[in-house]
């Protein structure tokens, strides 16, 4: 076995036989057994990576999801032993790791609110188990910004692992929450049957909680610093507050170069965290960047027609969708918008357009039947940073199927 000591290659390798083991069912103390010496040296980072081959080469994303918490405790003894990826108030790592050490305590106490519940079934215990099932849930802000900020990133450099893996344990999760949620606000005559089942749902979702935090301080963290430059941690910095923190405020200690005072004579200004380098052939968007091309493929395959009118009534842009509600034609592009509509309906259209430069208002809608159809009209007040009108922008859309939808559909349609 100590020939795959210090070898990357053949250490991933060997490991890769040994998940594969586990999912070919063979016992795992056999599978600890044979490969302990390997155990003992196996890198962190390594045990995503091959999940990721694994997954790569057909084994189903949910198979290797069932299995993950054992492919842990294959290694656990050598990731036990791994020191922390260093990091500082600040740095989106260290509040992520803020947020697990607040979310510990709170599922702790639900768990002792649960044990209580379940020993004496009474209204009181069963409010305290609602008002502490809500505090565990605003972690749903956590693992939105790993989900949104984080993977994406890391995708970037070729590790999909995590978030192919991990997104479905955060939705089992999500589900477990939901599911004691609804349990709890149901009024039962039987409140012992009801504390049961709520201490099962509770122990179903309790354990992969846990889990996450273990695999995000061992695997996650110290591959994602591992990869991610300082750009990169910029560009989360500066994005994670629009999606919320769970009980914690990031610290100011973490200061990227960005950041950093820079001789202004110099000429060189440091790039804003998060904004997009340009590329040529490409047009800089607020988020993200797009050819022409894409644009108007974008904008003609809406399900909506859009009609765009700047600040001086003019019109300027119009979606040709293959089905419009009502006729545009090219020739009027630079025509008053006033002049696009029949006399009895001016009136109406110039108070939107009123309002909206007085700013007394910033959408007016309608809807009217037309030919079999429920169309759903909106105008709304185009305004820049300032605050300043720029326009109005006409979005009319056939509801009539969206109306007609009852119940839900959770599948695709074959």
């Amino acid at each position: 076995m100590s020939e795959y000591i210090n070898n990357n290659t053949r250490r991933k390798e060997l490991l890769k036989d040994i998940l594969k083991s586990i999912h070919e069912g063979r016992p795992l103390d056999e599978v600890k057994q044979r490969f302990a010496e390997l155990v003992k040296i196996a890198d962190s980072g390594e045990i995503a990576e091959v999940e990721q081959t694994l997954i790569a080469e057909g084994l189903p994303v949910e198979e290797v999801q069932r299995l993950c918490d054992v492919h842990v405790s294959v290694v656990r003894q050598a990731l036990d032993q791994n020191t922390p990826a260093d990091a500082v108030p600040g740095h989106p790592v260290f509040t992520f790791r803020a947020e697990n050490k607040a979310a510990e305590r709170f599922l702790e106490d639900l768990g002792m609110a649960v044990e209580a519940y379940a020993s004496h079934p009474d209204e009181k215990e069963r409010k305290t188990v609602m008002n502490i099932l809500e505090q565990v849930r605003e972690f749903e802000r956590h693992y939105l910004r790993k989900e949104n900020l984080l993977f994406p990133l890391l995708e970037r450099y070729g590790f999909s692992g995590p978030s192919q893996v991990m997104w479905g344990i955060h939705d089992q999760i999500r589900a477990g929450w939901k599911q004691m949620k609804s349990l709890l606000e149901k009024i039962v005559a039987d409140s012992s049957a009801q504390a049961k089942q709520i201490k099962e749902v509770f122990e179903g979702f309790e354990m992969p909680m846990q889990e996450m935090f273990y695999k995000e301080e061992k695997i996650l963290f110290p591959a994602a610093m591992e990869r991610l430059k300082e750009e990169d941690w910029a560009a989360i910095r500066d994005q994670e507050s629009e999606l919320g923190y769970y009980f914690v405020r990031p610290g100011t200690l973490w200061k990227t170069a960005a950041q950093v005072i820079l001789d202004e004579e110099a000429g060189f200004k440091p790039k804003k965290q998060g904004q997009t380098l340009p590329v040529e052939g490409l047009i800089n968007l607020s988020t993200g960047q797009l050819s022409a091309e894409q644009i108007n493929l974008l904008l003609t395959n809406l399900p909506v027609d859009v009609t765009f009118v700047d600040e001086k009534d003019e019109v300027r842009f119009f979606s040709q969708t293959k089905e419009r509600i009502f006729d545009r034609q090219p020739a009027i592009i630079g025509r008053k918008v006033q002049f696009c509509h029949p006399p009895k309906s001016l009136d109406k259209v110039q108070r939107i357009l009123d309002d909206f430069k007085a700013g007394n208002r910033d959408v007016a809608e309608f809807w009217i039947e037309m030919m079999g159809k429920f169309i759903h009209i909106r105008y709304y007040a185009m305004r820049d940073a300032q605050g300043n009108y720029r326009g109005t922008l006409e979005v009319s859309q056939d509801v009539s199927g969206i109306r007609a939808l009852k119940g839900e559909r959770r599948l695709l349609d074959d």
